[in-house]
């Protein structure tokens, strides 16, 4: 899933509905809970969800007694999570300049955002800017290039997962979380990778996202994308479709 800043409305709605399912996926609740334990997310800190899309993440963290600001650089997503959540703070901003005031943090988290930034290492120095001493960072992704496909031609199948991971701007960002956060003079750094494993229709979008991506590089031709579309679709039918997609979560302590 990605999150892109030059949309139109529809192709954003498109997004929000892709983003809801992904939320209603197994594991889904669980993953996003452990990320906020992971911020320490006691009653009264202050916590930034950059990247908020539609805004769950910030109204479950208000639910937790947090101040949560969401922050998000699509006018339309944010105009969606202001009228799903009235009550909480939502902001109209990019990654690289938070609206924060500096220390003003004790926790900054982002889901499914880093694949989309070409300046990682400048969006976790605006991360250290706003994290007061002791906040906690908390990032959680896919790598774009590791998605694990049952199909009866893995060579062509590896070819659609490589040449959609190349339209994302960090498709490896997410393998980079350790090394990223050292840089950027993080201490206490963890990663932990949680896989889910699908078998039923409901990633069909997905890959069909994945095969439509690859065709419209080139990488691929149209016949051969509704071929793999097709045999995908064939197998959810037979019960036979799989799909494993690892979701690495880090986490990081501010040290100034």
């Amino acid at each position: 899933m990605t999150r892109k800043t030059d949309q139109t409305p529809q192709s954003t709605d498109d997004l929000i509905a892709l983003l809801d399912a992904a939320d209603r996926l197994p594991g889904a609740n669980e993953l996003r809970s452990l990320s906020y334990d992971l911020l320490g997310a006691d009653s009264g800190k202050s916590v930034v969800d950059v990247g908020c899309g539609a805004g769950r993440a910030v109204a479950e963290l208000a639910n937790r007694g947090m101040k949560a600001v969401g922050v998000d650089p699509s006018e339309r997503m944010i105009a969606v999570a202001r009228t799903r959540w009235p009550e909480s703070d939502f902001r109209n901003a990019g990654a690289y300049e938070l609206p924060l005031a500096e220390s003003s943090m004790d926790g900054y988290r982002a889901d499914k955002v880093f694949h989309e930034l070409g300046e990682p290492e400048r969006a976790l120095a605006e991360a250290r800017r706003v994290l007061a001493p002791g906040g906690r960072v908390v990032l959680v992704g896919q790598d774009w290039d590791t998605f694990v496909i049952d199909s009866d031609d893995a060579a062509f199948t590896r070819r659609i997962v490589h040449a959609r991971a190349d339209l994302t701007a960090g498709p490896r960002a997410a393998r980079r979380y350790r090394n990223l956060l050292l840089d950027a003079g993080f201490g206490e750094v963890t990663v932990d990778v949680h896989t889910g494993v699908f078998t039923g229709p409901a990633m069909l979008p997905l890959l069909t996202g994945l095969a439509e991506g690859a065709c419209s590089t080139g990488a691929i031709t149209r016949e051969q994308t509704e071929s793999w579309i097709a045999e995908q679709r064939a197998r959810a039918e037979a019960d036979r479709l799989f799909l494993a997609l690892p979701m690495f979560v880090a986490a990081a302590m501010a040290l100034r």
